[in-house]
């Protein structure tokens, strides 16, 4: 199984950060591969929401098979892949820099079938293409958050 782990440090508080992951549809607005995500059923918070997100790096597309396993604001959102590409995940949100930043650290333990190059592509895909994607995607969510705390930065 395939190891993938990002982190960035974000330039406002983990409660501020949960409230732009927290909607799990918004993720679209920051993750640069996945295209759109279309709930299992009503619940869209929480243990237990499923959820595919299509998803495409390169040449491939896939629709990703996901649950909710851990939900702990505003520090964690673990989840579990059960389609295609399987293993288990987790956003943790630490407050650094007295509560004022977070580091916000992106773990995977993703397994991929045969035909995306099964164990080889754990091996060589994650750091070379699955890595640098989600570094950009953590940018992407830095740059956001960072964006919509600059009038609170401005009031101190």
């Amino acid at each position: 199984m395939g190891r993938i782990s990002v982190s960035v440090e974000i330039d406002a508080p983990p409660t501020a950060v949960w409230t732009v992951i927290e909607p799990i549809e918004r993720h679209v607005d920051w993750m640069t591969d996945a295209r759109a995500i279309r709930f299992d059923n009503d619940q869209t918070r929480g243990v237990g929401t499923r959820f595919v997100c299509d998803t495409k790096v390169g040449p491939i597309t896939l629709a990703d098979q996901m649950e909710i396993t851990d939900w702990a604001p505003p520090n964690r959102m673990g989840v579990r892949h059960s389609g295609i590409v399987t293993g288990v995940g987790a956003f943790e949100l630490e407050a650094i820099d007295r509560g004022r930043r977070t580091r916000f650290t992106w773990d995977e333990e993703l397994r991929f079938p045969w035909y995306l190059a099964g164990r080889l592509g754990e091996t060589i895909g994650d750091p070379l293409v699955i890595k640098p994607i989600w570094r950009r995607n953590l940018r992407h969510l830095k740059n956001q958050i960072e964006l919509l705390q600059v009038p609170a930065r401005h009031q101190r």
